[in-house]
C-alpha cells in the first residue's frame, strides 16, 4: 500500500501568523521543500490537512483560500515538489457564522481530513506519517490510525519521542532537517 505524509499548513508549511490567506503574508517555514521533497523521493504521497475556520468567521472567503492554495501549491512545485491534495475544514462548532457553526469530523482534531486522503489515495495508515503544530494535529492522526506522528516545535530542545500519557504517542522535532533525519532512521526503504 502507498505511503502518505499528511501535513499541517499554518505552523508547518508558513509561518502561523494568525488566519494566513494573503500572498504577501505568507513566509514559508525553512527547510520545507527540502522536507517534502525528502518523503516524496522515498514514494510518500504529500497531502495537507488544514482547519480553516478564517473562512467560517467570515474574516476571509472560500475564494481568498483557494487563491492562495493554488499559489502556495505553485511555490511547491517551483521547488520541484507536488501537492497531491488539500483537504480544509472551514467549520467551528461556536465561532463559525451561519453554515459554518456547525461540528464536523473533518475539523481536526476529528479524523475527517485524515481519513479522506486515506480512501482518495489508498494509503496505509500505519506506516504513513503526519506533522503537525498543534496537539489536535496529532490528536486527528491517532484517530486515523496514522503510524508516525511528528508535532513540529521550534522551542524543543531536540529530537524526542513523547510516550503517549496525556497525548498520543509521538515525535517532537524543533527543525524540518531534523523530521528528515528522523525519516531517515525510521525508514528502512531506500529513496526512490
Amino acid at each position: 500500500m502507498t505511503r502518505g505524509l499528511i501535513l499541517d499548513r499554518d505552523g508547518v508549511i508558513n509561518v502561523d501568523s494568525g488566519y494566513v490567506h494573503r500572498i504577501e503574508e505568507c513566509h514559508f517555514i525553512d527547510g520545507i521543500f527540502d522536507l517534502v521533497r525528502h518523503f516524496a523521493a522515498r514514494g510518500f504521497v504529500p497531502a495537507i490537512a488544514t482547519n480553516q475556520a478564517g473562512i467560517g468567521r467570515g474574516y476571509y472567503g472560500e475564494r481568498d483560500f483557494v487563491r492562495f492554495t493554488d499559489w502556495m501549491l505553485g511555490e511547491f512545485r517551483r521547488h520541484d515538489v507536488e501537492i497531491a491534495r488539500v483537504y480544509h475544514c472551514p467549520d467551528h462548532p461556536t465561532e463559525g457564522l451561519g453554515a459554518y457553526r456547525r461540528e464536523n469530523a473533518w475539523r481536526k482534531p476529528g479524523p475527517g481530513m485524515f481519513l479522506q486522503a486515506i480512501e482518495d489515495f489508498g494509503l496505509d495508515p500505519v506506516s504513513s506519517w503526519c506533522i503537525g503544530d498543534k496537539p489536535t494535529d496529532i490528536a486527528a492522526a491517532a484517530a486515523a490510525g496514522i503510524g508516525t506522528r511528528v508535532l513540529f516545535d521550534p522551542a524543543a530542545a531536540a529530537v524526542d519521542l513523547v510516550d503517549g500519557t496525556d497525548a498520543p504517542a509521538h515525535w517532537v522535532a524543533p527543525r524540518h532537517a531534523d523530521i528528515a533525519t528522523l525519516l531517515d532512521r525510521l525508514d528502512g526503504r531506500p529513496a526512490r
